[in-house]
């Protein structure tokens, strides 16, 4: 072959540089997923604390529901603020400093003595660590990361909370029921703590960290300064969006939602289950069943909302939500018979169906900032859930059942649907964001 021929086949055949196989991105994606999974041993644990605590300390389950609620509390306010602290500090930071704080505050656990301690470790510092974990994090990964793929990822990292409560809850449980509480608490410090090796070996904050383009980018994309002002930019939006009809319609039935589902059922159902004589195991293990169906249930809303006025969709969620509770007083016993079953697929089907349709009616009504919005809605969402997680401690040391807190909620439910009925369907425009 002549040096022309050799020169012309080169040129008819440029091969690239050679790329790795697997995509720096998926690495990132799949620590993100193993950190998730880990925050939901966090939120897990407590309502399997209830029952144990009351028992050795004496505490009264209002007592013990109020950390309980201190926790979701916070976990819902710093979620708004937690894309703002990545701005700023980088992922790898405030996620490796916010699983310090939950192993820190979980560890501490072991050695309290009085309600104020576990208000501190459990409802101050798990609460603030779990809350710099919350959707900022899978969202700020994907957008940063993924130009292709990103409703897949998003619906992998969404499914990662799922599967963690599926995984955990009967671990838990069964440390709780084998050996104690504490050995238990420690498990959770300890998986924290696990995480973070991977955390600041293979999380980059942005893929120009490795000289790499986002998967599925043609073009590099240059790293962003840090930024200094989203913290108050985020103020600034809900200043703006306060001042609207829609945005408390959508806070106060998202607020509602958090009552029935985290406040409620994840904080209450395995020590109302165990009143009735059943196992806390078992009780434990339907709560994690609720977590297989909560991912079918996301993924089939979000097809719905696609296709059906969301306002409607929101709906008929409360609604069905409302009617399920109303039954659930008769179906608890001391054994899993079918009726209890179909209560926990539907039940699971239903957990977080009202995110697809709030979030789309975020997007309708505000626009650009519907992202920030849906921050705040979130956070109203674990207020809601914070109440409940109390004054349902509270109800069952007053009545000496949950019986009530179940009808309260029910009816909850029901005025939550006919608040998401009269969002305003025309979109509106927020007003611009104030200077803080």
């Amino acid at each position: 072959m002549t040096q022309t021929t050799e020169a012309a086949a080169a040129h008819r055949d440029p091969r690239p540089a050679r790329s790795p196989r697997i995509h720096r991105a998926w690495f990132v994606a799949a620590v993100t997923f193993v950190t998730i999974v880990g925050a939901a041993a966090f939120r897990s644990l407590p309502g399997l604390l209830i029952d144990p605590l009351h028992a050795e300390f004496g505490w009264s389950r209002g007592t013990i529901g109020a950390a309980v609620s201190v926790n979701l509390a916070l976990y819902g306010l710093t979620a708004p603020f937690a894309a703002a602290l990545m701005d700023r500090f980088g992922i790898r930071r405030v996620v490796a400093v916010a699983l310090t704080v939950i192993a820190l505050g979980s560890g501490l656990t072991v050695w309290m003595t009085a309600a104020w301690q576990l208000m501190l470790c459990w409802g101050l510092l798990v609460g603030l660590g779990s809350g710099s974990m919350a959707l900022a994090f899978a969202a700020t990964v994907t957008n940063r990361w993924f130009t292709a793929r990103r409703g897949l990822v998003t619906g992998i990292l969404t499914a990662a909370s799922a599967s963690g409560q599926l995984i955990f809850l009967p671990l838990l449980s069964w440390t709780v029921e084998t050996y104690d509480w504490r050995p238990a608490a420690v498990t959770v410090a300890l998986a924290a703590l696990a995480v973070v090796p991977f955390v600041w070996l293979l999380l980059r904050d942005h893929p120009a960290d490795v000289g790499l383009k986002p998967y599925g980018a043609t073009e590099s994309v240059p790293k962003p300064p840090p930024v200094t002002g989203a913290a108050r930019r985020t103020v600034g939006v809900l200043r703006s969006a306060v001042r609207t009809g829609s945005f408390w319609l959508l806070a106060g039935t998202f607020a509602i939602c958090g009552a029935s589902t985290n406040g409620l059922i994840q904080t209450h159902f395995v020590p109302a289950a165990h009143d009735h004589g059943l196992p806390v195991t078992a009780a434990a293990s339907l709560l994690a069943v609720i977590g297989v169906f909560d991912v079918a249930g996301t993924i089939a809303s979000g097809w719905f909302t696609d296709r059906f006025e969301p306002r409607r969709l929101l709906a008929v969620y409360y609604a069905l939500r409302g009617l399920s509770l109303l039954f659930l007083p008769m179906l608890l016993g001391p054994s899993v018979h079918p009726p209890m079953i179909f209560f926990i697929v539907f039940y699971g089907l239903d957990w977080v169906a009202t995110v697809p349709p709030t979030l789309a009616l975020c997007r309708e009504q505000y626009g650009e900032d519907s992202a920030i919005v849906f921050g705040w809605v979130l956070a109203s969402h674990q207020v809601g859930a914070a109440l409940v997680a109390y004054l349902g401690g509270v109800a069952r040391d007053v009545f000496g059942s949950y019986d009530m807190v179940w009808y309260a909620s029910g009816a909850l439910c029901a005025a939550a649907a006919l608040m998401a009925l009269v969002i305003r369907r025309r979109p509106v425009q927020a007003a611009p964001a104030l200077a803080v």
